[in-house]
This record gives C-alpha cells, sequence and structure tokens, in this order.
C-alpha cells in the first residue's frame, strides 16, 4: 500500500512526466498509484481525437479518482487536457498533503491561434491548481515567483538528469565534418529556424551537419540540406549525444520561453558536450555556470559556433567538462534528492487553515542545494509584473504580491 497518489496528463514517455514524476519514483525507489490519463506521450486534442474510447474511459476514471481521499497528492502539470481546473481543483483538495509540480510556463497559455485550446485554457488551469494545492514545485525562479502569487508555500526544484546514464563525450577533436546537435519535441523544432542564417552559415564554412533527435519528422525548410533526423528513443538519446562536437539551444525572448527549464543544457551538460544556448530565463544561470557561449542573435550564433570550431580541443573540453561538473552538483537527482523528499512529504498542515489561504511569512521552507547565488534583478521582476497584470486584466484574474515563503535556490 503507498501513500502517494500520482495524477498526470502522460505516461513515461513524455519529457516532462518522465523528468518530474517517473525519475523521481524510480531514483527514490517510492512506490506510488499512478493516475495518467491516457498513458501516451501526448495528450494533444489530435491524440485524443484519434482515441474517442480512450479518452472517454479516461475521464471517466479521472472524475471517480477525483471523489476519492488521499494521504499524499503529486499533481504534475493537469490531470485532464480537457478539464477546466476543476477536476484538478478537486483532486488538489482530497490529499492531507497536495503538491502541485510545474516545469513550463502553461501559465500564459491562453490557446491563442488554437480554438479547441482556447476554450479549456491550461493559464486559468494553472492559476487554480496552484491556488489549491499546499505546496508548488516550480522547476526554475521563473516559475516560482509567478506561483508565489497564488500559491501558499513556493520551491524550487529544477529538471533534474541521471548524468551516469549518459556516455561521456570521449574525445574534443573535431569530427569531419563538424556535428552539431540538437534534442527535443516536434513543438519546440521552431526555435531552429529562428536561428536558420547562422546554421547554414556554418554549414556554408565549415560543411556542418545538424543532428536532430526527434519525434518529428516535418520539413526544417531551408535547412534541410544539413539536417540528419534521429527517432528519439530513451537509450538512443543517452549515447548519441556523445558523439556530436555541440549541443544547442536556441529559444526566443518571451514569458512562455522564460518558463523553460533547461532540460536541453542538462542532457548535453551530462554527456560533457560543449554547449551554445539562447540566454534565455534558466538557460541564462546554467550556461553561465557552465562557462558556455550565449549568443542572441543570428550574427552571434555563427560567431559563436565558427568560434568554437576553431578555439581547438582543449577549450571545447573545459566547456564540456565544466558542464558535467555543474549537472553532477547542481542538477542531478542525487543532489536534490533530499528537497525533493522533504518537498513531497511537507510539514503538517496548518490546522483549521481553509484551501486556497496563503501561508504566514513563517511557513517553513524546504532547501535544496545552491549552485550560485541568483540574483532577482528589478528588470526581471517588471518583466513578470507586466506580463502577470496584462493576462490578470485580460482574464478578469487577481493579482497579489509575492509571497515571503517562495524559497530561491
Amino acid at each position: 500500500m503507498t501513500d502517494l497518489s500520482v495524477f498526470l496528463p502522460y505516461g513515461p514517455e513524455a519529457a516532462s512526466a518522465r523528468i518530474r514524476v517517473f525519475g523521481w519514483l524510480e531514483h527514490l525507489g517510492l512506490p506510488a498509484s499512478i493516475h495518467s490519463y491516457v498513458g501516451r506521450a501526448n495528450a494533444g486534442a489530435g491524440t485524443l481525437l484519434r482515441r474517442p474510447v480512450s479518452t472517454a474511459e479516461a475521464e471517466r476514471r479521472l472524475r471517480l479518482a477525483a471523489r476519492g481521499r488521499y494521504t499524499h497528492v503529486l499533481l504534475h502539470r493537469e490531470a485532464s487536457p480537457l478539464s477546466d481546473g476543476s477536476v484538478e481543483e478537486r483532486i488538489l483538495r482530497s490529499g492531507k498533503l497536495s503538491v502541485y509540480d510545474i516545469d513550463d510556463a502553461t501559465q500564459w497559455d491562453w490557446g491563442n491561434g488554437h480554438p479547441v485550446r482556447r476554450m479549456i485554457p491550461k493559464g486559468a488551469k494553472t492559476i487554480r491548481a496552484a491556488h489549491h494545492a499546499d505546496r508548488v514545485i516550480a522547476a526554475n525562479n521563473e516559475l516560482a515567483e509567478w506561483a508565489s502569487c497564488w500559491g501558499r508555500h513556493v520551491v524550487v526544484i529544477p529538471s533534474c538528469v541521471s548524468p551516469e546514464s549518459y556516455e561521456m563525450k570521449p574525445t574534443y577533436d573535431l569530427s569531419d565534418p563538424p556535428r552539431l546537435g540538437w534534442i527535443g519535441s516536434p513543438a519546440t523544432e521552431h526555435y531552429l529556424r529562428s536561428i536558420a542564417d547562422a546554421l547554414l552559415g556554418v554549414h556554408r564554412r565549415t560543411g556542418a551537419r545538424l543532428t536532430v533527435i526527434s519525434s518529428g519528422h516535418r520539413s526544417l525548410g531551408a535547412l534541410d540540406v544539413m539536417v540528419d533526423r534521429v527517432r528519439w528513443t530513451r537509450s538512443g538519446a543517452e549515447w548519441i549525444l556523445a558523439r556530436w562536437d555541440i549541443g544547442i539551444m536556441p529559444l526566443a525572448e518571451g514569458l512562455y520561453e522564460r518558463g523553460k527549464a533547461g532540460y536541453k543544457l542538462l542532457q548535453y551538460g551530462a554527456a560533457g558536450v560543449p554547449t551554445v544556448g539562447s540566454p534565455v530565463g534558466v538557460n541564462m544561470e546554467i550556461l553561465s555556470a557552465m562557462g558556455a557561449p550565449m549568443p542572441r542573435n543570428n550574427g552571434d550564433w555563427l560567431e559563436c559556433l565558427l568560434d568554437l570550431f576553431t578555439v581547438g580541443a582543449a577549450r571545447r573540453q573545459d566547456i564540456g567538462r565544466r558542464g558535467r561538473h555543474v549537472v553532477e552538483e547542481g542538477f542531478s537527482y542525487r543532489a536534490w534528492a533530499e528537497a525533493w523528499r522533504k518537498a513531497r512529504k511537507g510539514f503538517p498542515i496548518v490546522p483549521g487553515r481553509r484551501r486556497g489561504e496563503r501561508l504566514s511569512s513563517t511557513a517553513p521552507v524546504v532547501r535544496g542545494p545552491r549552485l550560485h547565488d541568483v540574483e532577482r534583478t528589478v528588470s526581471r521582476v517588471i518583466r513578470m509584473l507586466e506580463g502577470s497584470f496584462a493576462y490578470s486584466a485580460e482574464r478578469g484574474c487577481r493579482f497579489c504580491t509575492f509571497s515571503e515563503s517562495v524559497e530561491f535556490v
């Protein structure tokens, strides 16, 4: 018998579920009652429409489960992609202690440009879940700053990797031709197009190829001349990265992107691969710790990639080995195990506190390992406030000041 009940929209093949939930259960050897919506890697509208019977059964099971009573509840992202948030609220209320885990900026997702998602926006659901959970686990400080406006107690625990599962890069001499690499979901492949001019410039000057590990298969436009696609598998990703010369993670500068967890960078670091990424959100902190280049536009990307190809193996090795150390000490399951245990089991609920009320500033906090001091600059706070006010005004949501119970690490 287990005291932990987990609700999530995906099965273990989905990256966020594997990293934020199943990875922890495996690492700590924790038994849990799993309530996965349809158990697949994707719970998008297309997936559900192709499986109407499975979707109807998932809704029936979930609503029965929401009537139960639980000791510890862990909700990752959402329980149902078709819910308006009421099911998630009931589930969080049903536990003696409930934890809501977020690793993406779904609070800014109001279904813009997508008629189905506008009907049941993830933004409203995320706010509702953060408000009714006893504790919110946020993947980075950007998400924690937002969650502190709605949640009673917010803890920052980054997305983690198991470095020992990755094959370490054996040599830093350049491949022939040089090999760039990117790993991710089909939904994020468009970020590669944003630096297409830089990548094509590198290809023309050096003959470099770009390996794209993804479950997608659509054309990347002009980049197709240099792209080699590899179908994602968990075991394959853990050894193929070590064959790359440079791993890349381009991002746009936006509210949604600032909530990203930087997981691509952590995978590259675990394999000891030199990394180049956009300095957006938590990426800036990870890249700074790794001593890796942080280009902001196509011109910068071209310069940084060409520089890493020409500086010599010693410099590439320095970035790669430093990245591995950063991941081991600051972003591994081992480093964050105690913090996650405490966040999941939590402290006793304050007697007489109504759901939705905020804990006082004396609420206990959970501490994790400190990679380096986090500077919360005025500009960063202003950006978060501007976004929150904009969405609050548009959707009629209330907005409050930062919670003093947030623990930034």
